[in-house]
């Protein structure tokens, strides 16, 4: 996955925002799946349409919810399951950020 900016971060956190809470963790694993196989594919010269390798690409293809506020509840509570996850991810040791 390429290096995670903020916009990434609201991009994700728009994402889960649509879905059932329960189903959030497992989506936003799945996100990030997604933007590690496609950084893998661009690395090895893979074929376009898998997007860029970052987590924006991943989550533009997903619908997505526009949050009520900026400062709402259930909008920060994605932002803060986005970067819990995020960081679960790099702390395994299985993310090719760069």
């Amino acid at each position: 996955m390429r290096p995670v900016m903020l916009d990434d971060i609201s991009a994700a956190a728009r994402v889960l925002l649509a879905l059932p809470e329960p189903r959030r963790a497992l989506a936003m694993r799945a996100l990030i799946a997604r933007a590690e196989a496609a950084d893998r594919s661009r690395g090895a010269g893979g074929v376009a349409g898998q997007g860029n390798g970052s987590l924006m690409s991943a989550a533009l293809t997903l619908p997505q919810a526009t949050p009520a506020t900026p400062g709402a509840p259930d909008y920060l509570a994605c932002l803060a399951l986005a970067i819990e996850e995020i960081l679960a991810h790099l702390a395994s040791g299985s993310g090719t950020e760069h």
